[in-house]
């Protein structure tokens, strides 16, 4: 029996600073004793044995089809190890069982050869992941410069591995069945980060998706929660006034409440968020800029959500694209391209996407935008039909996406004209 390892390119390029194998083994094994025995002496579920990590290795985004039995044939004997490049990966080939195994039945050989495999991948992969965490010490190393957690997502994400990211989730699956979904749906599969499973650990839920900041080196980086509504209209159906929320809007504008709202000294939830939604540019162009990191410093900008005006909002994008017209041309033509497969997309004919955002990356030369955060993303009744565009009122179920997304791409061509 043969066996063939298909191994990424890019793990490589990972263990260049490692001395030797033996020695990358050796401290993959002390730590993860270290962080079995801090963590309350719990095993991950995810490196409990050598099979468990292979098997999570390979739904994972850096590592597919690590192992390929390949048909046994009349020159097994004669075969010397050999690598060869196919496609941008390395195929390692070796003949793993000695002329002592011939004899023995097909399964028993193959064990022997899985075995080898688990060992081979523990020497390779585990130095680019490590399993009994959302992310290793190396990994961590490598990318700490250059990842940032835009406003509301701080604590949200761990690095998972090379590519690939933990994203927290509740214990709602409604992100899960979102991102199954728009994995099988032809129009937006390349809109939005590849999802790759859910996972559990240590009493905390997570979806493992694509790492969109994998291939950028210092980027900048924006967040637009996008729709003119960013809640769900189950969250404001209960019409009973709260003090607490009266306290809320008065500390941001005091004349906000009515004569009868001042004298309750409460409003509805529906009042106020309808309230938040107007401060910003939600309410009016149907997206907000929630935060960006821009310039030559790169530095992190969050307070923006009472940027409402669409010149104000202009001159943000402004000061994120840093004048780069390849970018904004780049830009404009993703969000057409958004903006078709979102109308096509049987998926979205039929749900409302709130609080979703779009994630902009773009390094001056080249630009990518993506769908985020679908947790709030859910059916509507099957009565009801919605075009994204039209005015939300209680009951009809629009979110104004698409009024939101094509006011963006107006804005962006606009500032082409300073």
């Amino acid at each position: 029996m043969r066996c063939e390892l298909l191994i990424n390119v890019s793990i490589f390029e990972l263990f260049s600073s490692a001395a030797n194998e033996s020695d990358i083994v050796e401290e993959e094994k002390v730590k993860n004793e270290t962080i079995i025995s801090g963590n309350n002496n719990k095993k991950s579920p995810q490196i409990s044995t050598a099979k468990s990590r292979w098997k999570a290795l390979a739904r994972s985004a850096f590592v597919r089809n690590l192992r390929k039995t390949a048909q046994t044939t009349n020159s097994v004997n004669n075969e010397t190890k050999h690598n060869s490049h196919t496609n941008g990966v390395i195929v390692a080939k070796s003949n793993h069982l000695n002329e002592t195994h011939q004899n023995s039945d097909s399964s028993s050989s193959e064990n022997e050869c899985e075995d080898k495999d688990y060992h081979l991948l523990e020497l390779l992969a585990l130095k680019s992941l490590q399993l009994s965490a959302p992310a290793s010490d190396i990994i961590l190393k490598n990318r700490t410069n250059n990842w940032v957690q835009l406003s509301g997502h701080e604590g949200s994400f761990a690095l998972a591995g090379p590519g690939t990211i933990w994203k927290k989730r509740s214990t709602d699956d409604t992100e899960v069945r979102a991102y199954e979904a728009l994995m099988q749906d032809s129009y937006m599969c390349e809109m939005v980060p590849k999802f790759f499973r859910h996972v559990s650990y240590m009493g905390d839920y997570f979806i493992e998706i694509e790492d969109l900041l994998y291939e950028y080196k210092d980027a900048a980086i924006m967040d637009i929660k996008m729709g003119t509504r960013t809640f769900l209209e189950e969250e404001v159906k209960n019409r009973k006034p709260r003090n607490d929320l009266y306290e809320k809007m008065i500390k941001i504008d005091a004349n906000a409440p009515t004569d009868e709202e001042h004298r309750q000294r409460a409003v509805t939830k529906l009042t106020y968020m309808k309230f938040r939604e107007a401060l910003s540019s939600s309410s009016n162009l149907g997206f907000r800029i929630e935060g960006f990191k821009a310039g030559e410093d790169l530095q992190l900008c969050k307070d923006l959500k009472l940027v409402k005006h669409r010149d104000e909002v202009r001159n943000t994008l402004k000061a994120f694209l840093m004048s780069k017209r390849q970018v904004r041309h780049q830009l404009i033509d993703r969000l057409k391209q958004l903006a078709d497969k979102f109308e096509s997309s049987e998926f979205f004919r039929s749900h409302e996407v709130i609080g979703s955002s779009l994630l902009i990356i773009h390094n001056g030369k080249s630009a990518g935008v993506w769908m985020i955060d679908f947790a709030k993303t859910i059916a509507v009744p099957k009565d009801i039909t919605i075009d994204h565009k039209s005015q939300w009122a209680l009951g009809n179920h629009e979110d104004g996406y698409l009024f939101g997304l094509n006011n963006l791409i107006d804005i962006l061509e606009e500032c082409a004209d300073d």
